[in-house]
């Protein structure tokens, strides 16, 4: 059985991965969006329910049985050890769960992960390249003010939060710039070609 290339698609918030996603489907390409999938996962998984609610109390799950996120967020937040319990409960089922989706898709030539956090390919996400997604600060806050019901200093205070474009471009195997004046289209249409050609024409 022949699997496919794992494609890593990340970037800040703002920077349009998910629009550089879309790209990939209208390419036909399967795209597994990681945040989404993981937000699933911890309403429908019963072995992440019980862990869960052992490390943060019941009150992590509201009365109509779903993941309390905003309240999840307020303890995990700034509480090191916490968030980190958290990541070990749901990542390593969010990672068994992308394995298995990219086992149903063996015979494609290759497809996408959407995610906000991302390794380095080959480490702890087991993609075989990472494409990163930028556009310049101002223009993502930009973008997020005209999309979600945020303040422009909660926007600020979620890019800071949020892995930097220096530390992104060390993971980057391809960047998509998407700053509104390099067309999206092109550049997508050319990763699509590369990754056709499979691992081992990009050795």
């Amino acid at each position: 059985m022949k699997l496919p290339l794992l494609i890593g698609v990340t970037g800040g918030i703002g920077s349009g991965k998910s629009m550089v996603c879309r790209l990939f489907e209208c390419l036909e390409i399967p795209v597994y969006y990681a945040d989404s999938r993981a937000k699933w996962l911890t309403n429908h998984d019963p072995g992440i329910r019980e862990k869960v609610v052992a490390l943060l109390g019941p009150e992590a799950y509201d009365k109509g049985g779903l993941y309390n996120t905003k309240l999840v967020a307020s303890k995990v937040f700034g509480n090191e050890p916490l968030l980190k319990g958290l990541n070990e409960i749901i990542h390593p089922v969010v990672l068994r769960d992308t394995k298995e989706w990219v086992t149903r898709h063996a015979g494609t030539p290759y497809v996408v992960k959407e995610a906000a956090i991302m390794a380095k390919a080959g480490q702890a996400n087991a993609t075989d390249y990472v494409v990163v997604v930028e556009a310049p600060v101002e223009l993502r806050i930009q973008r997020i003010l005209r999309r979600d019901n945020r303040t422009q200093q909660e926007i600020r205070a979620i890019i800071e939060r949020q892995v930097s474009d220096d530390s992104r471009r060390e993971i980057a195997d391809y960047i998509v710039n998407n700053d509104d004046t390099s067309a999206l289209i092109p550049q997508v249409l050319h990763l699509h070609e590369i990754f056709l050609k499979g691992k081992s024409a990009l050795l």
